[in-house]
């Protein structure tokens, strides 16, 4: 079972509790095989995750969750750490300037694979860039990852909500569902197809929600290519919810 969109301490949103050792014994404990770190425009926690989970029967894929100036937000999910922070310079550059305020927004804790922080982040993260959403998902692809729309359902920061209409020419790799929703009530909601395969993550940003909504996937080993494949569903690869 795999979670591909939880919150670290690096979120001003998050739980300052949601620590790279605290996350991954919550999804060991949840039985998930497989979780993305996620966090707002930053990806300076992606490694601590992935070295806390070194040796365990858990596999942190490194991600980040960027803000589109139509203020939607999309998944950026990567099999190494070093193309996560690739995109994540892409995104410092653009990034509306402003510096976060910890008393309105949350604290912005990078850590290590210990827990203790070692920096505090000072940039507007819970901001938005000045990238397009196509040229968000250019960004992602480039650097070789998935990007998946995030919680299209909702209000805030769905592609739906804020556009209003899925773009034909958008060149996702799948959609998001963080909730209950179904697909036919989306589809029904806005009058699009929805052609997209559909993820359902859990948005976690305190550890009780980490893997409340998850994925079932077949396949081989718990890498990007792999979990592309059973997006796709070619060579016996399947995503199942």
């Amino acid at each position: 079972m795999a979670d591909f969109h939880v919150h670290t301490c690096l979120s001003p949103c998050a739980d300052d509790t949601m620590t790279p050792k605290t996350i991954v014994e919550a999804a060991l404990k949840r039985g998930l095989g497989l979780i993305a770190i996620s966090d707002h425009n930053s990806a300076e926690n992606v490694e601590a995750a992935v070295a806390a989970a070194e040796s365990l029967p858990l596999s942190v894929l490194p991600g980040i969750e960027i803000t589109s100036a139509e203020e939607v937000h999309v998944l950026g999910i990567f099999e190494t750490c070093k193309s996560a922070l690739e995109v994540q310079q892409v995104v410092y550059e653009h990034l509306i300037s402003g510096q976060n305020d910890e008393k309105l927004f949350g604290y912005q804790f990078a850590v290590d694979q210990f827990d203790y922080v070692v920096s505090e982040n000072e940039r507007l993260l819970i901001g938005a860039t000045d990238m397009s959403v196509d040229q968000v998902v250019a960004a992602v692809h480039k650097l070789g990852g998935l990007a998946v729309a995030a919680h299209i359902e909702r209000e805030r920061f769905g592609l739906l909500y804020q556009l209003g209409f899925m773009p034909e020419s958008l060149e996702l790799d799948a959609v998001e569902l963080t909730s209950k929703t179904t697909l036919k009530e989306v589809r029904d909601r806005f009058g699009c197809t929805l052609d997209f395969p559909v993820l359902r993550d859990s948005d976690a940003h305190f550890k009780e929600d980490i893997g409340k909504f998850s994925n079932e996937l077949v396949v081989e080993a718990p890498t990007l290519a792999e979990i592309r494949m059973a997006l796709r569903g070619v060579e016996g690869r399947q995503l199942i919810n």
